[in-house]
């Protein structure tokens, strides 16, 4: 009987669908195992062999853990709002519902023909009214509190008002504006709106004014990473800094929170230091100095400045602010105007991301100057775009003798150097060093650097110029996009006040829009909707990360229609157990979602405030590209192994991409490569290699752009899902990246007959057998059983499948078909290949499916050695080997020995002088 695995695969998926073989209960006596991949965007382009790799590895271990007697909840949904969809009904003219739904419409039917064991009545998609609603609804919880510092938890902005109507606010800190300060009466005595104005400044969700990266032709705000080079990632339109309205979370008030979460969570050291950095936690001080744009005569405008080292103060030579800076407008004198006019406009091309890598250092002069408070020296205010507007105040004071980006600074544009640590500096090179002691440095002199921090700190506040300041990195970033295809705000704008819907007003739908360009003033599409804007809606929508920072959630009770999630489904649950998803969302989805996830733990909704519990980052299936090559200004194309040989050089040489798909290995198929892109390549002159044409490898990024891209319906429909499974976690460890190579799946392919031959053979048909199993044939068994079950449990499939291969091929040695020993084999091989395994298990006549089979236990018993091979020598040389029980004794083993043939041989009959035995180790006849 010969393995079809063609019909296999798809009879069992279908018998899995129909039977419900993948519905999870919210109630079980089991214990619980949430498994989740990160919410894949159903891109047109469907999936690239490159996608499944972490689905496969979470497939594996979400029916690993059912076999082991879990509840497992594995589901999958759409994070299916967002720009890609939006910018392809522009350039089609299709609505962005009906290509998004026709992408879900591919992407689940390549799922499916893979084989995951998804339960699919949980689905979720992000840009679905029943779903976008209790978006809109956590937006509402977020919008009605603040987070109290106090009590160091989000809390309902009506409590805070009645705080304000007895006390003030002097309890709870403007965080907005440290300098907002007002009593009971005067909060009583302010407007309704002075009062909104005040408590948006305290909001969770709150509205502002700041920069964004604008891109007119995509006609809306971008977020640093989908801005390179000053133009929009997506199709290199021209992007400029822009002051709009937006939409906010003030996620910094978490900081301290999220970062000591981190301690709780099991996530790579690699990850929790992404997020340590990002957040950015220092200690230091805030300095207000007094700006003199006149160099003589100080004018009353403060500057505050940030520092980590306000040690340092006597070392200052020059200040920096972002370009971005509210006082350059009234600092900039008239001679540097325009100077400052043509550096702003350049940096405002620019990314934040891109400003923080540059390695060029530039700048423009002020015109201004800081006094410096303590000696009175003025220092020259300088703008640069290494200074970002919102880290810290927007202002650093520079001291190059301190620190190393300061002195390269001072170097590039001949601003002399100050010395205040010492003799040693000879102002060549910084030197950052905290135990060297300052001087130069009126009341610091002779102090070592590491003491003078407290000192300066307590003379400035001593003095009322400055303060002590924990400062963060991390902003609150927007939260809001000026596009069409994102949930609605659920907020309408009286008298220049935000208001919240009711609650009973949810979900507001997204309306049908004629044109999806940009409203007037860089608004989004909404503001060109006359009903909409007569009822005053807010025309933002939120960011694709809005439906992506809960929706772990909503998987766990998908058709609530009276919450988001019942109370007692999400206590069930709980943390997600394992999560798989990519790095590239280490600071954004992972942060917002870890913040929502606490914010809603502290209004009551959840019980426990970290979304996941562990994290694996996959890595990355590279493409790898094949190349031919043209001879410059010619039709003619080298084989690879002619260049550089003979009168065909590498410079002389165009190499070109061709399409993975019509390679063998390296080898072109001809024939493919001339009807290829038209025809367009048909009259190439091919130049030969021993009648064949070779092409250059080179490992990328897998991309259609680089046509290195592969179908994986085309190797499941050529090999079938379970090959294709295993193979994508036989290319190596599924944390680390590693290049496609198509080639290698055809040993996987025949490791899977292998094991059906253990069952049938072509001519008699089925072989098994109901014999007892041997101890050799026990011992592979339950030497698999250990490999396998540890190495699913961390993650190391590819070692897994190999022990695998290793097994069935010692059992095919051992010619074991007995049903004792491979009945176990296809209960482990279920999680990697469960259609191959649930055809295996139905045919040995086991009632139920296989998904619900216990899982073998090892038993030690049958891999503990009784005896061990030792090497035999006479006079020192070894001449045999033998098998003695681990047991015997000293007397026992040179009885066996001396009686052996081969012994007794090279002993000649000659007496033993000596006879040395140690124990699992050797044996020594002396003759």
């Amino acid at each position: 009987m010969e393995y079809n695995f063609r019909d296999i695969e798809k009879k069992w998926q279908a018998n899995w669908k129909a039977t419900g073989a993948y519905k999870v209960s919210n109630t079980s006596t089991r214990p619980k195992c949430y498994v989740l991949d990160m919410f894949p965007y159903p891109s047109g382009a469907g999936l690239h062999v490159g996608h499944p790799l972490g689905y496969i590895a979470s497939d594996i271990y979400s029916r690993f853990k059912r076999l082991k007697g879990f509840n497992v909840l594995h589901p999958m949904g759409y994070d299916a709002f967002g720009l890609p969809a939006e910018q392809y009904a522009i350039e089609h003219g299709i609505h962005p519902a009906v290509s998004t739904a026709k992408n879900i419409d591919t992407f689940r039917k390549q799922l499916d023909n893979i084989g995951f064991c998804y339960d699919w009545d949980r689905e979720v998609r992000t840009s679905e009214p029943s779903y976008y609603k209790w978006t809109q609804w956590i937006f509402l919880q977020l919008f009605n509190s603040f987070y109290n510092r106090n009590t160091q938890k989000a809390e309902s902005i009506a409590s805070l008002v009645k705080e304000f109507e007895k006390h003030g606010n002097v309890a709870h800190e403007c965080p907005e504006d440290s300098l907002v300060s007002f009593t009971a009466f005067e909060w009583n005595a302010y407007t309704p709106k002075e009062q909104q104005d005040i408590l948006m400044q305290y909001r969770l969700a709150f509205c502002g004014y700041g920069e964004v990266n604008w891109c007119e032709a995509l006609g809306t705000v971008l977020a640093n990473d989908e801005v390179v080079n000053g133009v929009s990632e997506r199709g290199g339109h021209p992007v400029v800094k822009k002051k709009l309205r937006q939409w906010y979370l003030r996620i910094t008030e978490y900081a301290d929170r999220l970062l000591s979460g981190l301690e709780t969570i099991e996530f790579s050291e690699a990850m929790k230091e992404m997020q340590t950095n990002w957040i950015g936690k220092s200690y230091g001080a805030e300095i207000d100095f007094v700006v003199n744009t006149t160099a003589v005569t100080p004018h009353e405008i403060p500057l505050t400045v940030y520092t980590t080292r306000p040690d340092t103060i006597f070392g200052i030579d020059f200040m920096v602010v972002a370009p971005e800076h509210e006082l350059i407008a009234n600092i900039t004198t008239a001679e540097q105007a325009h100077a400052v006019e043509a550096y702003i406009a350049y940096v405002k091309s620019r990314s934040d991301r891109e400003r923080q890598a540059e390695k060029k250092i530039s700048g423009c002069f002020t015109g201004a100057y800081a006094v410096n408070p303590f000696n009175g020296k003025n220092i020259p205010i300088w703008i640069s775009e290494y200074v970002l507007a919102g880290y810290g105040t927007g202002a650093i004071m520079g001291v190059p003798c301190g620190d190393e980006r300061d002195h390269k600074f001072a170097t590039h544009f001949n601003i002399p150097i100050t010395n205040i640590i010492g003799e040693h500096y000879d102002g060549k090179e910084a030197n950052p060093t905290k135990d060297a002691k300052l001087e130069n440095s009126d009341f610091l002199n002779g102090m070592v650097m590491r003491d003078a921090m407290a000192v300066v700190i307590s003379k400035l506040e001593e003095e009322g110029i400055g303060k002590k300041k924990v400062n963060y990195k991390m902003r609150d970033a927007a939260f809001s996009r000026q596009r069409y295809w994102g949930e609605p705000f659920p907020i309408q704008w009286k008298n220049g006040v935000a208001v919240a819907l009711d609650e009973n007003e949810l979900p507001l739908l997204l309306p049908e829009v004629d044109s999806y360009s940009p409203g007037p003033e860089g608004e989004g599409p909404l503001a060109n909707i006359p009903e909409w804007v007569k009822r005053e809606l807010e025309t933002n929508t939120m960011p694709g990360y809005a439906g992506s920072s809960w929706y772990f959630l909503r998987y766990m009770d998908p058709h609530n229609d009276t919450a988001f999630c019942d109370r007692k489904a999400s206590d069930y649950w709980n943390q997600v157990d394992l999560y798989i998803g990519g790095t590239e969302h280490a600071v954004g989805h992972l942060l917002y979602s870890r913040m929502w996830t606490k914010a809603l733990y502290d209004l009551g909704h959840i019980g426990f405030d970290e979304p996941f519990r562990k994290l694996l980052n996959q890595g990355m299936i590279q493409g790898s590209s094949r190349f031919v090559y043209r001879l410059k200004g010619t039709n003619k194309f080298i084989s690879h192994g002619l260049i550089d040989e003979k009168a065909y050089k590498s410079e002389d040489m165009d190499p070109i991409r061709v399409d993975v798909n019509f390679v063998d290995g390296v080898e072109l198929d001809i024939n493919a490569f001339r009807s290829w892109r038209n025809g367009e390549y048909a009259d190439a002159d091919l130049v030969l290699d021993n009648d064949k044409y070779i092409c250059g490898v080179e490992v990328e990024k897998m991309s259609k752009s680089k046509f290195n891209t592969v179908n994986p319906d085309e190797l499941v429909n050529k090999f079938g899902a379970d090959t294709f499974r295993m193979y994508e976690m036989f290319l190596g460890p599924v944390d680390q990246s590693k290049p496609w190579d198509t080639k290698g799946i055809e040993g996987v392919h025949r490791f899977l007959k292998k094991l059906w031959r253990l069952f049938y053979d072509e001519a008699k048909g089925r072989i098994w057998n109901e014999e007892k199993a041997t101890p050799e044939e026990l011992k592979v068994l339950h030497r698999t059983i250990r490999k396998i079950e540890e190495d699913t449990e961390r993650f190391s499939f590819n070692t897994a499948v190999s022990a695998f291969m290793i097994c069935i091929n010692d059992l095919s040695d051992l010619r074991c078909n007995k049903r004792e020993v491979l009945e176990k084999v296809l209960v482990m091989l279920t999680p990697y290949a469960p259609h191959i395994s649930e055809e295996l298990w139905q045919a040995l006549g086991n009632s139920g499916s296989i998904l619900d089979a216990a899982y073998p236990a090892f038993e030690e018993k049958y891999v503990i050695e009784s005896s061990k091979e030792y090497p035999v020598s006479i006079n020192g040389k070894v001449r045999t080997n033998m098998n003695i029980a681990l047991d015997a004794s000293a007397e026992e083993v040179e009885k066996l020995v001396l009686a052996n043939e081969l012994v007794q041989k090279w002993v000649e009959g000659k007496p033993v002088k000596k006879f040395i035995f140690v124990k699992g180790k050797m044996i020594n006849v002396v003759v």
